[in-house]
């Protein structure tokens, strides 16, 4: 199996397409329950810093249980409901029960992490860092649909992304260990260091520590000399969204937008294009 996949490209990469879409099915079962996981650890925090008594137990919630259902009748999803895209569209985005509509955020989702996924494969060939690149991407694409949701950038996902970009380039894997050192630090101060000016000059959060964690392990994974173009393509990005979310949605300034999108959007661009659009850069002068 192994020779074939490493003898015919095409096979190799729809292989990749495939598991980049059941891989997408369970990335949303993460965007959806981990919040509310989330949620529930803050809530028995704060009852144990009140001294109260605690809550009896619930039932399990986590990545597993319970059994995926509608959210609106209670109908626990089949197998034969659960095939990636492909459901979605024999079900014709409704409930087989109750025929409430499904988002369509679902197959997109899906969709969104298989077309990663191939062009991953297709761009890294078949290696061991083909696994580690999708690793990186399947959990970008995972807080970026959770901070669009909760303006939550989880530390159980960016933490552990950092530890291991490093992990992953001890041999070099991406980038050299000391620029991914490098890249880790420069990634988390940079963003600090704007955080705590803004607030200094007006008083106000401009962003949130998730956003630092999350350019660290971009920093961590594709080292310091890709930041600047991360940092760039994501700022031009999330300044044109917000203008135009203000001239034709009518989103107040004082409605925040979460950051986290545009920097894995900007990190995915590096990853992919990153070298190319820098000697392009570089190329003008």
């Amino acid at each position: 199996m192994l020779d074939l996949l490493q003898s015919s490209p095409g096979a190799y990469v729809a292989l990749a397409a495939l598991l980049g879409l059941m891989v997408g099915s369970f990335l949303n079962v993460v965007i959806h329950r981990l919040p509310k996981m989330m949620e529930r650890e803050w809530q028995a925090q704060c009852a144990e810093l009140r001294n109260e008594t605690p809550a009896p137990p619930s039932a399990p919630y986590n990545l597993v249980i319970p059994r995926s259902a509608c959210p609106h009748c209670g109908h626990p999803i089949g197998a034969l409901e659960n095939i990636p895209v492909v459901s979605y569209l024999l079900l014709n985005g409704r409930c087989r029960q109750c025929k409430a509509p499904i988002s369509p955020r679902y197959p997109v989702v899906e969709m969104l992490t298989g077309l990663i996924s191939a062009y991953a494969a297709w761009r890294f060939g078949f290696s061991l860092a083909t696994l580690a690149v999708l690793v990186f991407c399947w959990t970008l694409i995972a807080l970026t649909f959770i901070d669009l949701d909760t303006q939550l950038l989880p530390d159980s996902l960016t933490q552990p992304l950092i530890w291991a970009g490093l992990l992953v380039n001890l041999g070099g894997g991406l980038a050299p260990l000391p620029a991914a050192l490098i890249g880790a630090v420069a990634g988390y101060l940079s963003l600090w260091s704007v955080y705590w000016l803004f607030k200094l000059a007006t008083g106000k959060e401009g962003m949130g520590y998730g956003d630092f964690k999350l350019l660290a392990a971009i920093g961590a994974w594709l080292g310091w000399q890709m930041l600047p173009l991360t940092i760039l393509l994501s700022s031009l990005v999330g300044a044109v969204v917000g203008i135009a979310l203000m001239l034709f949605a009518r989103h107040g300034r004082d409605v925040p937008i979460p950051f986290g999108p545009y920097l894995a959007g900007g990190g995915l661009i590096a990853l992919f294009w990153g070298q190319e659009l820098t000697r392009a850069y570089l190329g003008l002068f």
